[in-house]
């Protein structure tokens, strides 16, 4: 996930019913998105537009959000 924490200097917090974890720049912008309704597609869309010199965005976000699924700090949504 480095390319694109290059071009994001601020780190933000995330909080999660465990704790709470320091998070880098570009996987705060990620998360800060997680909203419950945008889908990943959304998200990474959204990047792009912020981001547009960042090589391979579309891979950062989706290894972001597996991260973060698999340390339970967001949860899968299904399509209804």
């Amino acid at each position: 996930m480095c390319p694109m924490s290059d071009k994001i200097s601020s780190d933000d917090r995330f909080g999660y019913p465990e704790g709470m974890v320091k998070l880098n720049g570009s996987a705060g912008e990620v998360l800060k998105r997680v909203d419950g309704k945008k889908s990943a597609g959304d998200i990474v869309n959204e990047l792009k537009a912020a981001f547009p010199d960042v090589p391979n965005i579309e891979g950062d976000v989706m290894a972001m959000l597996e991260l973060a699924h698999g340390k339970d700090w967001i949860e899968r949504k299904t399509a209804s």
